[in-house]
């Protein structure tokens, strides 16, 4: 099997489970952005909370080598998407820039990761140049095709090259829009979509979690 194919199995693999342990974690109603349906998936393994961990071997947007031992002891706030999105990306980022800014001094608690599903084309430069536009505190991480597909697989998340002859570089990034609440030690605890509810009912969930951990 080749390094291509490779990465497309693992890129199926999270597209085949993203959509049940999405579903686990924020109910029925959550919204998947994929133009077919998904095919019939396994639940979780974790009974009672979404299988999803941060677990990942990336690039920040200053070039830096990076895992989730990185932001340990932080909360992460973690959105896959592209730079050359039209439409959710700038929506979702400019969401997540509300909340970091709610947070205020809280912010420092928090690590904001923007991890592109088009490293062919979201290189270091561009993702810096990206996350800069957005709030001076989000990180952009990029890396190999493997990696991001690793990465996306630990989140239960899916994208998808779409081709598209009207689109820069003649194709587009199907992907998923959710926001993950990720906790101190990596694991799961809420996942959001920005069109569900307003940046303030976010900041307030973090800054809740953020006193909890503080009063013990």
């Amino acid at each position: 099997m080749t390094s291509e194919q490779t990465t497309r199995r693992r890129i199926r693999l999270a597209l085949w489970t993203g959509a049940a342990a999405i579903l686990l974690a924020a109910g029925a109603g959550a919204l998947i952005l994929r133009p077919d349906p998904l095919p019939a998936a396994p639940l979780a393994s974790t009974i009672g909370e979404a299988d999803i961990r941060s677990e990942f071997s990336l690039t920040d947007h200053t070039g830096r080598a990076v895992t989730e031992a990185n932001f340990a002891g932080r909360w992460q706030l973690v959105f896959f998407g592209f730079t050359h999105c039209p439409d959710i990306c700038p929506t979702t980022l400019a969401y997540m820039a509300s909340v970091l800014d709610l947070l205020g001094p809280r912010a420092d608690a928090v690590a904001p990761l923007f991890v592109t599903v088009d490293p062919a084309r979201d290189t270091v430069p561009v993702m810096a140049e990206y996350v800069s536009a957005f709030h001076p505190r989000l990180i952009g991480l990029t890396g190999t095709e493997a990696q991001v597909a690793d990465a996306a697989a630990s989140f239960r998340t899916w994208y998808e090259r779409a081709e598209n002859e009207t689109a820069p570089d003649g194709y587009m990034m199907a992907h998923a829009g959710h926001i993950y609440l990720m906790r101190l030690d990596g694991g799961f605890e809420a996942v959001f979509q920005e069109r569900d509810q307003p940046p303030e009912a976010v900041a307030e969930q973090i800054l809740t979690h953020i006193r909890e951990r503080e009063d013990r």
